[in-house]
């Protein structure tokens, strides 16, 4: 099979890495086992992705860090979405995708402005501030600001009002989040241990290795916590299927 405009796998990690630090090989790899990914192979095993491939990675890391989508739902509407002649990324825009987010993710931004920026209501972002989830910040005249990085976190939060989960059911994920961030910490001191002690120099190598250790745990517990879910709601439907 010709390799001609086929990258390995180390290339990708390499290409996409400026834009995603925590990429690692191992990662693309478990994309792949989730059935995200489908290169192609080499008669000796070696994998080869084309820009279509690299294509549907870069979509699956977008949604991933930008919308906070489980790789299930990520794989469902990359799947089930995708028109021939047309991408990934294009088959599932939505307003929600806004191409200003790096630009408004370094500015805060007025509550009264939420409307207009993300389509939300004013009372909608405080009640997720009330709930811990995002925090709001006070300007020098004492006006309410909306940090532009909970963006995408917010319009998450909006989505999830279809469904009839709101902000106060959300309070759950802030005490969930609260606990785990100690777990992995403690984690994360394991991991320098093993790596030569605690006290190791923070060097930009070590904070790289500790971000894709870090990113690495975050995939890994995602996929325990969906799989546990979907366990107890299959066996709550199939009780009531009984």
């Amino acid at each position: 099979m010709p390799d001609a405009g086929y990258l390995t796998i180390g290339k990708v990690v390499k290409k996409l890495q400026a834009q995603y630090p925590d990429l690692s090989i191992s990662k693309v790899r478990y994309l792949e086992d989730e059935g995200l990914l489908n290169p192609s192979r080499t008669p000796s095993g070696y994998r080869l992705y084309s820009q279509h491939d690299v294509h549907r990675l870069e979509t699956i890391l977008y949604l991933q860090k930008n919308r906070f989508l489980p790789l299930s739902v990520i794989k469902e509407q990359l799947d089930g979405k995708t028109g021939e002649g047309g991408s990934a990324l294009d088959a599932i825009s939505s307003p929600t995708l806004l191409p200003q987010d790096e630009e408004a993710a370094e500015k805060l931004h007025p509550i009264d402005r939420m409307p207009e920026l993300l389509g939300v209501p004013v009372s909608f972002v405080r009640q997720l501030s009330e709930a811990g989830v995002i925090p709001l910040k006070k300007s020098p005249h004492g006006r309410d600001l909306v940090d532009g990085r909970d963006f995408p976190l917010i319009r998450a939060c909006d989505e999830l009002r279809h469904f009839g989960i709101g902000p106060k059911n959300l309070r759950q994920y802030v005490t969930a989040a609260n606990r785990e961030s100690a777990m992995f910490e403690q984690a994360l001191v394991v991991f320098a241990r093993k790596g030569g002690g605690v006290e190791m120099e923070l060097t930009d190598e070590n904070r790289k290795q500790f971000g894709m250790a870090f990113q690495q745990m975050l995939v890994l517990t995602d996929q325990v916590r969906d799989t546990l879910i979907r366990r107890q709601i299959s066996k709550t439907f199939s009780q009531m299927e009984q």
